[in-house]
């Protein structure tokens, strides 16, 4: 029996867009996928096209529901990354970089800004108690500041308009300026109910932006799900190749999306720990080129090192935590393709029709011997994986990272077991920020995980073995896109909550639970993955004696 109804989720990812056709049970019937460009300009400057995503966005809405009847599709949700997108005050682009294109999204990852997050710490200011003490210069406060002190006339001064980019998409898609308060109080330092603290942003130097209450950078702030508008425009549905008015849900930062993928899902039979407990003993691990830990709770809970406590930020009404780790994904990229056996591991993955991960997990299989476990190739072998600084729970962006155990040999069986010191690393990087959660007061005892990294089993069961917790997968291995589609599902009203949508639509695929004989072996790695920082640390302080 076909469907009565669709949503449609819409998620920009870092290097791509995504769009699928959901079911009201949260089925994913159809996908599309489009890259999008990223350009360097300078070290550490990463930036995009708004035009450009969103031209893809609606090429990939069109794919997918292009044999659909529009009556059917009753809502329509969009997830980004928290990239900074900014339009002159006739809602045209403006450049952010010295080149003077139209190339106007400063990226989540564009790390141009760490002085400037770094002067914004010093203020001391008490609204940075909510971003664990340590303004980060992946947020939007210090891109600010160094756009208004580096690009004045080409960039400050034109703009008239500064969108976190999930919060573009929702405007481009209905005209309505309104602002989700995930993108505001995650990215912007907005603090519901209160709102926007005139004196931080006097504080920092960017007092101009209180002109016209906040009009530049968000006046009117709605819950994620909220109806905008009068749904899409005339203009976007003709772009999009919807119905106008189809309901459109206020958007989320797409690691949140991919939480409400995950989180809210019937554990009923599974026999895991969270199962009669409340969603707060629940952790979303949205994994993909970087990766989020998000942790919610009844009460505002203060990590050190993690942003937050949040309200409304994720699921309204709760408060949430977000730890993360600045490069997983792309980290593991990094250490395969520039290792010296890389050209070999293409060769013998091609020949062997598997990917080069794939080829990778069962090159680890075949290494360990007779009944012995893959992670224990990892005693001899430890990564310090922040090499583009640490989110949290140290909140550094300086920190670098670190190597320890390599010879001269540059074998296959070298770089397998680089590759797996690698996920071992970001596993016990994500216990890390676990213990300091728990330090503070969550009690998490169930990880939900998703994103593109949730496909690698050996990157899931390690995740499990390393943290000592059960790991749930989806039934739907595209979470975030789920989630995207919750917040169509909750505009058109088919749903009356957020909470309500993501019960009804995320759902348990697979579980795996941690190995307790690797336990003791664990504890050891631990112990020496916390010694990589003080020795970093050390050595720091004894380089600055010269």
């Amino acid at each position: 029996m076909a469907e009565s109804s669709y949503f449609v989720g819409v998620d920009v990812g870092t290097a791509s867009v995504r769009a699928a056709l959901v079911t009201k049970g949260g089925a994913v019937e159809r996908t599309a996928e489009e890259p999008i460009s990223i350009w360097e300009p300078h070290c550490d400057h990463y930036i995009q096209s708004s035009a450009e995503i969103w031209d893809k966005c609606c090429k990939t809405v069109k794919s997918v529901t292009l044999t659909v009847d529009r009556s059917r599709i009753r809502g329509i949700g969009f997830d980004a990354t928290c990239s900074l997108v900014v339009l002159d005050q006739n809602f045209q682009p403006v450049a952010v970089s010295q080149d003077g294109d139209e190339r106007n999204v400063v990226m989540w990852m564009d790390h141009r800004a760490e002085e400037q997050a770094a002067r914004i710490t010093d203020t001391g200011h008490s609204i940075l108690r909510r971003v664990g003490g340590v303004m980060s210069p992946e947020m939007q406060p210090p891109k600010l500041l160094w756009l208004k002190e580096n690009l004045t006339v080409t960039c400050w001064n034109k703009a008239a308009h500064f969108f976190d980019l999930p919060d573009f998409l929702s405007w481009k898609a209905t005209g309505s300026l309104t602002r989700s308060l995930c993108t505001l109080v995650c990215k912007w330092m907005f603090c519901p109910p209160d709102g926007w603290d005139a004196s931080f942003w006097t504080t920092i130097g960017l007092e101009d932006l209180l002109e016209n209450n906040f009009s530049k950078i968000g006046s009117k702030t709605c819950s994620p799900g909220s109806p905008l508008g009068q749904g899409l425009t005339q203009e976007a549905a003709a772009d999009l190749g919807l119905d106008p008015g189809t309901a459109v849900g206020a958007s989320l930062i797409d690691a949140h999306a991919g939480g409400l993928g995950v989180i809210g899902a019937d554990v009923k039979g599974f026999q895991l720990p969270c199962e009669g407990q409340p969603i707060t003993s629940r952790m979303a691990v949205i994994c993909g080129t970087s990766s989020c830990h998000m942790a919610i709770s009844q009460q505002p809970v203060f990590v050190p090192g993690v942003w937050g406590p949040y309200m409304s930020a994720m699921v309204p009404g709760l408060w949430l935590n977000e730890g993360g780790q600045s490069a997983t994904g792309r980290l593991i990229d990094h250490m395969v393709k520039g290792h010296a056996a890389y050209a070999q591991l293409q060769q013998q993955a091609q020949q062997s029709d598997k990917n080069i991960y794939r080829y990778l997990n069962n090159h680890l299989s075949m290494m360990s011997k007779a009944h012995s476990l893959v992670d224990c190739l990892g005693s001899s072998l430890h990564v310090w994986p922040d090499f583009h600084g640490n989110r949290s729970p140290l909140a550094d962006p300086t920190l670098k990272g670190m190597v320890i155990g390599l010879s001269l040999s540059h074998t296959l069986d070298d770089l397998a077991l680089l590759y797996l010191a690698t996920i071992q690393a970001l596993a016990l990087g994500t216990r890390h920020i676990l213990e300091v959660m728990s330090d503070a007061g969550h009690d998490i005892r169930t990880l939900f995980l998703c994103g593109g990294l949730s496909k690698n089993p050996l990157f899931v069961q390690i995740h499990a073995n390393a943290t000592g917790l059960p790991v749930v997968l989806p039934d739907q291995m595209d979470a975030v896109l789920v989630g995207a589609a919750v917040l169509g599902a909750c505009a058109s009203q088919d749903y009356n909550t957020i909470q309500e949508a993501m019960e009804k639509m995320a759902k348990v695929g697979k579980v795996l639970h941690p190995d307790h004989e690797l336990q003791s072996f664990y504890e050891s790695k631990y112990k020496v993955f916390l010694r990589l920082f003080t020795h970093q640390r050390e050595y720091q302080t004894l380089m600055k004696q010269i």
